[in-house]
């Protein structure tokens, strides 16, 4: 019997020990009664039975000890109220909308396994729970831009070190620095941020340092750089949502403050998309800086809705930025160099890995939880193994050996909890006399807890809407699931309750074939216009929502980003579904030659862009609207340069020389 399969009976037959004597045990008591212990060394035992119980508690099995006050020993104890779900207050339509983000997020969502698991045992018990997805999910799609094969490989292994505390070294593309090297981490959580997935921990090679690192930029195997079982441990004062939600302007050292005029048509969107970055003082934005630079990226991107008021030194940086991209659309295009060799792919040296998983335990506590709900008060039950096969994703071949791990977990004294067969394609459970202690779900581990915070960054509204309910109700429910750990190493779902209504409003016209109005602030312009649309589907395109509609105002197919638009009503009216018209975002797009030069080129390179051999990059992007590449080629202060089709590179221009007035900027003196 393997190492890993030695422990995982001595860890389950402890819980099991612990919960059935329901009277604090000494460590005597542990060694004599329960499995895998007695034959031990008084040594080995006592190595083995700390680490168990510290790998039990990052569990989150909630195992509490104290000392005697008479003989002084260690006590410990396991309550059954404590280990098991609490009773959920959670609705059918609310469980049946959960388990329609896990059909959302199926293939694009690295959590996808343990999410499945906590639903399992959420439904537990639950007659009538259907797998099958509500419609809505016919209604949305999910798009992860960071998603990638290697990505669920890469942060298994990094959710692997992070619940071990394991310090791990990888090959690092700082693409700042435009220079690969080898980085050593003790990584203490992973997030996603504006739709990129980041691991946080402490930089060994800087002091120790808490910084993000940008998971797609690993190259590389990600490996252990030690052999011991625990390397270190995460600081009590770390908390990762202060590592969510910095605009790049404010990453790094502040060193000042800016002023902003944004005007009071643009006043209440710069306030909901950014005001944890800042306030506003009347229609002024007040925002502190670490890089002027790349606060004068997000004004130029504004398009004119965006003023620098001070400090001087940032207007500066916006007119030499708006002088730079007037000259380099005025007259010929650049030629272009010849197309380099593709860059050869992160994944180059990876052992394969697959997605983020549950640990083995939490599998197992599950499986024998459903097996026993499955007797019911019966004594045994069949169970098709097909059904356990795709409730716990385990391969077929593997189910047996799951089941005679299970037949081996006892009380001690020769009280087993199941006896489980596998019998050609069924299962035969017999329960045994102290089965019934493992009947109920356990509760969920720190990593399903976090698999359902993500899924509720992901597609949190969608489930709000679908159910009825709001989502912070849902979330309160959820996260009375979650045990007595500490949640620090996943972050606080950042939903806005405006996104949220937005969503629910939709979801309800798509269902109901309703005509909607909405405020809507286009790129490029100063105030919202109002519009009439036909909603068809919404999609969640990360970290943004989009809903694809046909505009009855405009008389076109328009989809619209949904933090740009400032109401949407019902409106009486419906619709019938336009004959043979099927939504897509861009589907009347032009497109556009875009060269970025030597100093971007790298970012333009991780967006799809084609590398050329004096290290430039080419991209041909698909263009809605002229306003949005206009706002797009301002954000990079003169570094991208449209080179084709000839309009849209007079329009940059002559938009370029617009702004230096209407910014005020103009006449302002550069320094030499």
């Amino acid at each position: 019997m393997s190492h890993d399969t030695d422990k995982l009976i001595r860890q389950l037959s402890l819980v099991a020990f612990l919960m059935a004597e329901r009277r604090p045990l000494t460590a005597r008591d542990v060694k004599s009664n329960v499995e895998g212990y007695s034959e031990m060394s008084d040594e080995a035992f006592a190595r083995r039975f700390y680490s168990d119980r510290a790998e039990l508690l990052a569990l989150g099995v909630p195992l509490q000890s104290q000392r005697d006050e008479f003989t002084g020993e260690e006590l410990y104890t396991l309550r059954s109220e404590n280990y098991f779900l609490p009773k959920l207050d959670l609705e059918d339509d609310e469980l049946a909308a959960l388990q329609t983000a896990l059909y959302l997020l199926e293939g694009k969502f690295a959590y996808a396994e343990p999410l499945r698991l906590a639903l399992q045992n959420l439904a537990l018990g639950r007659p009538g729970f259907a797998d099958a997805a509500t419609e809505t999910a016919v209604r949305v799609e999910v798009l992860d831009p960071d998603y990638s094969p290697e990505m669920p490989g890469r942060l298994g292994k990094l959710e692997g070190a992070i619940s071990k505390q394991r310090t791990v070294k990888f090959p690092y593309f700082s693409i700042a620095r435009n220079k690969e090297k080898e980085r050593t981490l003790n990584p203490y959580a992973l997030l996603t941020d504006f739709g990129v997935w980041y691991v946080v921990g402490a930089d060994l090679d800087d002091g120790g340092k808490v910084k993000k690192f940008r998971v797609s930029r690993i190259r590389g195997d990600i490996r252990f750089a030690t052999r011991r079982e625990r390397d270190f441990r995460i600081p009590t004062d770390f908390r990762i949502d202060d590592f969510v939600g910095r605009p790049p302007w404010q990453i790094g050292d502040i060193v000042g403050e800016a002023r902003i005029e944004v005007g009071h048509d643009t006043a209440w969107w710069v306030e909901r998309a950014y005001g944890n970055a800042g306030r506003l003082d009347g229609d002024s934005f007040l925002t502190e800086y670490s890089s002027l630079e790349q606060l004068a990226s997000w004004i130029l991107r504004q398009d004119g809705r965006a003023v620098p008021v001070e400090p001087d030194d940032l207007r500066r940086v916006v007119k030499e930025s708006l002088e730079r991209v007037r000259e380099r659309h005025s007259g010929d295009a650049p030629k272009l160099a010849r197309e380099a060799a593709p860059p050869p792919s992160d994944g180059i040296g990876e052992r394969p890995a697959g997605p983020v998983v549950p640990e083995r335990f939490a599998v197992l506590q599950s499986l024998l939880a459903y097996l026993l709900d499955a007797c019911g008060e019966e004594r045994d039950a069949v169970i098709p193994a097909r059904e356990l096969v795709e409730r716990f994703s385990i391969p077929a071949e593997e189910l047996e050996e799951h089941l005679q791990l299970l037949n081996l977990v006892n009380f001690g004294g020769g009280c087993y909890t199941v006896y489980a067969e596998l019998d050609g394609d069924s299962v035969r459970v017999d329960k045994e006399l102290y089965g019934d202690n493992f009947r109920s779900p356990p509760r969920l581990t720190p990593l399903e807890a976090r698999a359902i915070r993500l899924a509720l960054e992901f597609v949190g509204p969608m489930i709000a809407a679908d159910a009825h309910t709001p989502l912070d109700r849902v979330r309160r429910k959820l996260e009375e699931t979650f045990g007595q750990f500490e949640l620090t190493q996943t972050p606080e779902p950042h939903v806005g309750s405006e996104e949220e209504q937005l969503v629910a409003t939709f979801s309800g016209a798509i269902r109901d074939r309703r005509i909607v109005e909405v405020e809507y602030q286009k790129e490029g312009e100063q105030t919202w216009s109002q519009r009439l649309v036909e909603p068809y589907s919404l999609e969640r395109k990360l970290p943004n929502w989009q809903v694809h509609t046909w505009d009855r105002t405009r008389d076109a197919e328009r989809s619209f980003r949904l933090d740009r638009m400032r109401k949407a009503r019902l409106t009486d009216k419906t619709y019938e579904p336009r004959t043979g018209f099927e939504p897509h975002g861009l589907r009347d797009a032009r497109t556009a030659q875009v060269l970025y030069t030597k100093s971007v080129a790298r970012w333009a390179l991780e967006r799809g862009a084609r590398p050329l051999k004096d290290g430039t990059a080419l991209a041909e992007m698909p263009v809605g609207s002229p306003e949005w590449l206009v706002g797009e080629i301002l954000f990079y202060r003169g570094e991208a340069i449209v080179l084709e089709p000839e309009d849209l590179r007079k329009r940059t221009a002559e938009r370029a020389k617009e702004l230096l007035t209407e910014l005020g900027v103009s006449r302002l003196r550069v320094r030499s």
